[in-house]
């Protein structure tokens, strides 16, 4: 389908070695002036399902400054749009909580939240897991969580985790995984 709107501006709002914001004068599809911010990415979004011998997940607890409150989520990261996601997630998953897989399926592709931002994020299940030696940045001060993945799905579906997505990872895996 033909794209309906026309940008007729774009100014530099922001810009951070992760984000780019930029403001934009456009023609709507109805043809009547608007504008629009968008939030552009540096980095392909990449989340990790790990799951291990006895159907066990783990959680990767930390702050959460942009909503300010702690936030319990899947090991998650950024690829830099000049590497593989696959490898960017093999280094998150070991970062954050010390595992090392060694089976890696895709299962899922989605943007986050196209309404003002370009972000495209990849989901994986890593299963086959070693355990190894966790090496977090040195902005996180991250818990790592142990459970069932049945639980997991059921923190996702009553508020417990609000992380889009860990969510729409945890509900995929448990939509297609039975």
């Amino acid at each position: 389908m033909k794209n309906p709107w026309k940008t007729t501006s774009i100014a530099q709002v922001y810009d951070n070695p992760w984000i780019e914001v930029t403001h934009r004068d456009v023609i709507t599809p109805n043809n009547t002036d608007g504008i629009y911010g968008l939030v552009h990415f540096k980095n392909v979004a990449v989340g990790i399902l790990p799951i291990d011998k006895d159907g066990n997940t783990y959680l990767v607890g930390q702050y959460r400054y942009t909503i300010e409150q702690y936030s319990w989520e899947l090991p998650e990261g950024g690829a830099p749009l000049h590497e593989d996601p696959l490898e960017a997630a093999k280094r998150e998953l070991q970062e954050e909580t010390g595992l090392i897989a060694n089976k890696w399926t895709t299962l899922i592709e989605l943007h986050t939240s196209n309404s003002v931002t370009d972000e495209y994020a990849i989901g994986y299940i890593a299963s086959d897991l070693e355990q190894g030696k966790s090496d977090p940045e040195d902005s996180e001060d991250l818990r790592v969580k142990k459970l069932p993945l049945e639980e997991a799905v059921q923190m996702a579906l009553d508020g417990r985790i609000t992380d889009a997505f860990s969510v729409a990872i945890l509900l995929k895996a448990a939509m297609t995984m039975n």
